[in-house]
């Protein structure tokens, strides 16, 4: 604690010595520090969007796909990774996939282990950028961008420059503001005390800014900021490099508090993925923090840098912020190889310290893929509410499964609780196309391409026949409650075997959706569905005619013929519905 205390106080009375100057030039420099940390904000989350704009779903292909082994997984992350420059974007894609089914707790821990290394190309980049004046190169790249942003079919290339400028705008401005706040005596006099004071601080020390930069990056969200801002307080010499690499232990800690935020309100196992992105971390930070002086001069040789260099030295602002590049790399790299081969020991530990919960959580209406989140990209959400949509499908299955169910159940008490559950879907279902419906809104209101505007539309057609295949099922299962409280008449055992049939067939169709909402649509099989609905439409019209001629030869009244054509209508009705949530996911026209 003292320790902290003096941190601050210490760095304080730096401060207010730099700023003898004016009051109101000293919130000049302020406030371009915070700006010029913007731009670099901004430029990365611009880039990595425009990445995933371009090659958003071949990348969840490839997540999906490439994930065979834990190898094989690592090396997906780690590309997946570089390809977007964001290894928040896959993490939080992984854990979607987890939440939804599509990888395994195993899978995605190593895609994870690899998005750690695929991470450490940004602070290359970075350090390329303290290297020499890029600035001279921003220009024409924001020239270029505005032109190909005008261009309809280039627009994403012209958003990705746009992000790299000001990516390298934000670093060049970051860096020049750094260096001038070190170029008066008075300044480089405090940064002396300040180094004096910490320079042989031990173990404390080095915790306590291995602590800063896991609350700085919590708070900024984004590692790659508090490594550009690392790397220029250690270039301009207002940092040690020692102090330096605490920092970008932090970060590493702080940047996978991002993934558990999101996975709060998921399944049980994306929890469980995000927590094992925490507790690897975490045990690389360890045995690093036990290793420190053998690891850093490895570092230190790797990288050609001198810890007793001075900051007047020539190349020191390339060499520092190179070493932190390497730094950050080899401790990424060896953490992954070392934990790698305990991926299924980390599986244990997390299964063992987050627990399934207890509720049935289809009973109640929560979105289980869409949260409030942060730092989300389009394509990200864009995937989140596919994979609502499929649960949304899913959960209708299920209602028609209840509605099969109430047509034969005579239990007094069990009949009522199955109608109040399938009342309870109902509200469910309502809900549900409303919450994603605003949801896939919002998303729209953002810089999408062509291919996700049409995506959403899509989406949104989709949603709202679901709901009408909702609204039949509970149709019918109105339909079978007023022949029941009628208690006069019953179905025949022939209107009860054609029942199950038609009722049989609309499964079918059921479950031919489903199938392809979960799937790939080009290996899906459109004419599957369509053969269904043909097969649906002609078995209506055959027992339309033969209950007309069933009513005519007094087999049964025609109150009960009526409520019977009633659910046979239903369920064609349902078939139609289908048939157009396939029309809407596959972009083909099933119907004339």
């Amino acid at each position: 604690m003292l320790h902290i205390i003096g941190f601050f106080c210490t760095f304080a009375a730096s401060i207010k010595i730099i700023t003898h100057l004016p009051y109101a030039m000293t919130l000049f420099v302020i406030f371009k520090l915070l700006g010029s940390l913007a731009l670099l904000m901004f430029g990365m989350k611009s880039m990595s969007e425009a990445l995933q704009k371009m090659a958003g779903p071949q990348l969840r292909h490839v997540l999906g796909a490439m994930t065979t082994n834990r190898f094989t997984g690592m090396l997906t992350g780690m590309s997946v990774t570089a390809a977007v420059q964001s290894s928040t974007a896959t993490t939080l894609m992984t854990v979607s996939f987890v939440n939804a089914g599509l990888l395994t707790l195993v899978q995605a821990i190593s895609v994870i282990m690899g998005a750690n290394i695929g991470t450490t190309l940004t602070a290359w980049i970075m350090s390329l950028g303290m290297g020499f004046n890029i600035s001279d190169f921003v220009y024409p790249a924001f020239f270029l961008g505005i032109i190909l942003i005008y261009m309809k079919k280039r627009r994403i290339v012209g958003d990705f420059l746009f992000g790299v400028a000001f990516l390298f705008l934000g670093l060049a401005t970051l860096k020049e503001t750094g260096f001038s706040l070190v170029d008066s005596p008075e300044s480089k006099e405090a940064i002396t005390a300040f180094f004096a004071e910490y320079s042989n601080g031990g173990f404390m020390v080095n915790l306590l800014f291995l602590v800063i930069g896991t609350i700085l990056t919590l708070c900024v969200q984004s590692s790659a900021a508090i490594m550009a801002i690392t790397m220029m307080l250690c270039s301009t010499g207002v940092l040690q490099i020692e102090q330096g690499v605490m920092l970008v232990l932090g970060e590493n800690v702080g940047t996978t508090i991002t993934s558990n935020i999101v996975a709060l309100s998921a399944n049980t196992q994306a929890r469980r993925a995000a927590f094992a992105h925490l507790s690897f971390n975490a045990v690389g930070v360890f045995w690093v923090l036990l290793l420190l002086d053998p690891f850093f001069k490895m570092v230190c040789n790797i990288s050609g840098f001198d810890p007793s260099m001075t900051p007047d030295a020539l190349d020191f602002a390339i060499k520092a912020s190179v070493a932190l590049a390497t730094f950050h790399s080899a401790f990424n790299i060896t953490n992954t190889a070392l934990l790698i081969w305990f991926v299924p020991q980390i599986e244990k530990f997390v299964c063992m310290v987050i627990k399934p919960k207890s509720s049935k959580e289809e009973e109640d209406f929560r979105l289980h893929f869409i949260t409030a989140g942060i730092m989300k990209t389009p394509e990200l959400s864009v995937l989140e509410a596919q994979k609502e949509i499929i649960s949304f499908s899913e959960r209708i299955q299920r209602m028609f499964g209840m509605v099969q169910e109430l047509l034969v159940e005579k239990d007094h008490n069990k009949f009522s609780k199955l109608l109040s559950r399938i009342e309870k879907y109902e509200n469910i279902a309502d809900n549900m196309e409303i919450s994603i419906a605003d949801y896939l809104d919002q998303v729209s209101d953002a810089h999408l391409s062509d291919e996700t505007k049409a995506k959403i539309r899509a989406m949104l057609r989709e949603i709202s026949e679901v709901e009408s295949i909702g609204d039949s099922c509970y149709h019918m299962a109105q339909t079978i409650n007023s022949k029941v409280q009628g208690k006069k008449e019953h179905f025949t055992e022939e209107q009860y075997k054609n029942l199950h049939a038609m009722m049989g067939l609309t499964d079918q169709a059921l479950t031919q959706m489903n199938q392809l909402m979960s799937g790939r649509k080009d290996y899906f099989d459109v004419y599957k569905c369509y053969n269904i609905e043909t097969e649906i439409n002609n078995y209506r019209d055959q027992l339309k005619s033969q209950n007309i001629i069933d009513i005519n030869n007094h087999k049964y009244t025609y109150g009960i013929g009526t409520i019977y054509m009633d659910l046979v209508n239903a369920c064609e009705k349902l078939g139609d519905y289908v048939v157009n949530v396939v029309e809407a996911r596959t972009g083909t026209k099933m119907h004339s």
